[in-house]
């Protein structure tokens, strides 16, 4: 967790939370359709318990947040496209929401899925 001092005191925004903003402003872009796992023990571990937050990693940089993000876009979209707006959402919301300022939100695709269309 992260201090943010005050007049009042501190407040503390933990890593999930953050993961939790990047998440869901990640699902709700155009030409996404899911959050990947990291890795093979992530993969296996979402299998087992079903974790909202999978596919999002929090760091701390002095005072910056750095965001890495993997998803899984859309088969026919603007892979670039969407990576760049899903970047510059997440940054903004992250912003907008705790008043943190974010280093880099780095958007890792992980694969293409073909909607169906019957």
């Amino acid at each position: 967790m992260n201090p943010i001092e005050n007049p009042l005191g501190s407040i503390f925004i933990s890593h999930r939370a953050l993961a939790s903003i990047a998440s869901q402003s990640a699902l709700e872009s155009y030409g996404v359709v899911g959050l990947a796992a990291k890795n093979l023990a992530e993969g296996i571990t979402q299998s087992l318990v079903k974790d909202p937050i999978m596919g999002v990693d929090i760091n701390f940089e002095d005072s910056a947040v750095i965001i890495d993000l993997y998803i899984v876009i859309e088969y026919g979209t603007r892979i670039k496209s969407v990576a760049d707006n899903v970047a510059e959402l997440i940054k903004y919301q992250i912003q907008n929401m705790t008043g943190l300022s974010v280093k880099s939100v780095n958007v890792h695709v992980r694969g293409l899925r073909i909607s169906n269309t019957d």
